[in-house]
């Protein structure tokens, strides 16, 4: 059973206050990915503590660099459920993992942090992650 949306409303604002946009139908997934040109950072969120103490925390201040993504989006686990089946399919070959965060380059993924790479990890070592592949790919 997904967790109330008054609940989940600051975890999804959290990113959409920083410019991200939210998919929340796997038809948005779809038509998003489908049609995106440059590079897209796809962020599946969470409730999970991991989420809340180094993903959201680390993908906002991963955005404080020279070169950044040209779309951000976003899903939420647990909560858009077939957003979130639909971004997954693009995610393969990874498993399902939240929080997570993938890196497109027209559409096809070019980098992947799972939760391994979150869960035990601080903010800063996150957007450490991000800006790595951003200079990379970006």
């Amino acid at each position: 059973m997904p967790y109330p949306e008054m609940l989940v409303s600051p975890m999804r604002a959290e990113l959409t206050n920083v410019g991200f946009t939210e998919l929340k139908t796997s038809e948005e997934v779809e038509n998003t990915m489908t049609n995106s040109k440059g590079i897209s950072l796809v962020v599946v969120n969470s409730v999970c503590g991991c989420a809340a103490g180094a993903a959201r925390p680390g993908i906002i201040r991963s955005l404080a660099n020279d070169k950044t993504p040209d779309n951000l989006y976003t899903v939420f686990a647990g909560q858009d459920v077939e957003a979130v089946s639909k971004v997954r399919e693009f995610m393969l070959p990874y498993p399902p993992s939240s929080p997570s965060v993938a890196l497109f380059k027209d559409g096809q993924l070019v980098h992947f942090v799972e939760r391994m790479n979150i869960e035990g990890h601080t903010a800063e070592q996150v957007a450490d992650q991000l800006r790595k592949a951003y200079d990379q790919f970006c």
